[in-house]
């Protein structure tokens, strides 16, 4: 759709990576997986090329749209993604492109369901509190005035050098 074409309201409209205007009307309602399908940055990486969408949206035709069972099936594809070199599946010199069927030839690990669920939590859990400041940064000087107490403690003991 045109950027004419768009009428402006209130629900995201993406593209590869990530939303690139608002929009009034919607073409999915749910929980989804948006990998990019062309551009730069499935070579660069400078914004995730997999990303989660919840709600009302509008997907262009320069990401692929994928819906899985559970949040936890669907958070493990997702950074998973991120995580691998897409290089041996993407085409094209101009525009690098990564099309349907070198998306599915994607080979991705399928640990027992327990154990994704543990390794989604856990990451999660990192990435909250990397991206969270009000959790991160508090979590961060707690840890950095424990170690600084151990070291004042050990320092100021001197317990070896009475005697």
């Amino acid at each position: 759709m045109t950027k004419a074409a768009r009428t402006p309201g209130d629900i995201p409209y993406y593209g590869a990576s990530g939303v690139v205007d608002w929009v009034s009307d919607y073409i999915f309602d749910g929980d989804y997986l948006l990998v990019s399908e062309d551009g730069a940055n499935l070579l660069a990486r400078s914004t995730p090329i997999a990303f989660s969408v919840s709600g009302r949206t509008w997907v262009n035709n320069h990401a692929h749209v994928l819906e899985f069972a559970s949040y936890e099936e669907r958070r493990f594809i997702e950074i998973y993604l991120n995580s691998i070199d897409l290089a041996p599946y993407v085409s094209g010199a101009a525009q690098p492109k990564l099309n349907q069927a070198n998306l599915n030839r994607i080979s991705i690990p399928v640990p027992p369901e327990g154990e994704r669920d543990h390794i989604v939590k856990t990451l999660d859990a990192f990435d909250a509190l990397v991206s969270d400041l009000s959790v991160g940064l508090p979590a961060e000087l707690a840890a950095r005035r424990r170690q600084y107490e151990f070291y004042r403690d050990r320092l100021l003991s001197f317990e070896g050098a009475a005697s």
